[in-house]
């Protein structure tokens, strides 16, 4: 029975965290009246859109071994990229087009950086992430990027109360993880990027091109993040160069609570899209509960440090 339990906590523990969460917020009586309605969870799913496209590109990224700290950085960027594309009279389209080649430009950098310089990518990330946010400064002429309007506003809006639709931006990340969790457990690629952050050593000595690989994961995961920068750009409705800043430890977070390993090899798309809903069902609630921002911070930063130790006792246990 012991046995069967301990697989239960750790095949179900990002669900048994989502239900501890949102059993916790729902216990004021002032709170559940409006916690635990249609209209706030529709908040929260489209508060969650952003952090759970990225994490599809972290999750590739982690699993394969590698860390990517340049995420928030990449998504302000790409976001200002989209503002002035808008500005300048594109259409919805080809502003998205260019704004994911964007992500996957920054992807494609890390990518070749890491792997074919074999350089560390904590290191490597850690530099993009302060170039990638100085050039969104620096193209935004250090100030917010506006734009009279275009259809890419509708895609994050919940303003209206009475009409129960999800944003669009909802129903796109839901088809991305889908199709992402159907490549990384059904496809060769998938199962490449999992023998790689397994053991890249016995990967190379299989066949696998792991620098090529390497890179494909970067670019492909910058495509993701740019994606996001664009669902940024729908939410705030302008082009913001200082936006997302420690995004990418909510991303990470997400990633990790969802069981994901910092050691690579191990990793799922849908604990990582329950871990991003966590941390939105985290935020939300707090915010509804009148906490400070800085109190805020620290329940997140305890969260993180203790997804990191579960992620540390698991590896452990399996040693």
């Amino acid at each position: 029975m012991n046995d069967t339990v301990k697989k239960i906590i750790a095949k179900g523990g990002p669900f048994i965290g989502l239900i501890l969460v949102i059993v916790l917020f729902s216990i004021p009586a002032e709170m559940r009246e409006f916690f635990l309605t249609y209209n706030n969870f529709k908040i929260i799913f489209t508060q969650t859109v952003i952090v759970a496209i990225g994490a599809l590109g972290m999750t590739m990224i982690i699993v394969s071994g590698g860390i990517d700290l340049s995420v928030g950085s990449s998504i302000a960027l790409t976001s200002v990229v989209g503002a002035q594309l808008i500005q300048r009279g594109w259409g919805p389209a080809p502003v998205l087009l260019a704004v994911v080649a964007a992500g996957a430009a920054i992807g494609l950098l890390n990518g070749t950086a890491i792997a074919g310089l074999r350089m560390t990518p904590f290191i490597i990330t850690l530099g993009t992430l302060g170039v990638a946010r100085g050039s969104a400064k620096w193209m935004a002429d250090n100030q917010t990027v506006n734009y009279d309007t275009s259809p890419i506003n509708g895609w994050m809006t919940t303003l209206d109360p009475s009409s129960h639709a999800l944003p669009a931006g909802v129903w796109v990340t839901l088809v991305l993880a889908v199709l992402t969790a159907v490549v990384l457990r059904n496809t060769v690629f998938g199962r490449h990027i999992f023998a790689l952050g397994s053991n890249e050593a016995t990967a190379r000595l299989c066949g696998i091109a792991t620098t090529r690989l390497k890179i494909l994961i970067y670019t492909l995961a910058g495509g993701f993040f740019g994606l996001a920068g664009l669902f940024q750009l729908s939410r705030l409705r302008q082009g913001d160069p200082t936006v997302a800043v420690g995004l990418e430890l909510d991303i990470i977070a997400s990633v990790i609570i969802g069981g994901a390993s910092l050691n690579g090899g191990v990793g799922t798309i849908l604990g990582s899209m329950i871990g991003a809903l966590i941390m939105a069902v985290l935020r939300n609630g707090s915010q509804q509960m009148g906490w400070p921002t800085y109190f805020q911070e620290i329940i997140i930063g305890l969260v993180i440090i203790v997804a990191v130790f579960l992620d540390r006792l698991r590896q452990g246990k399996q040693a």
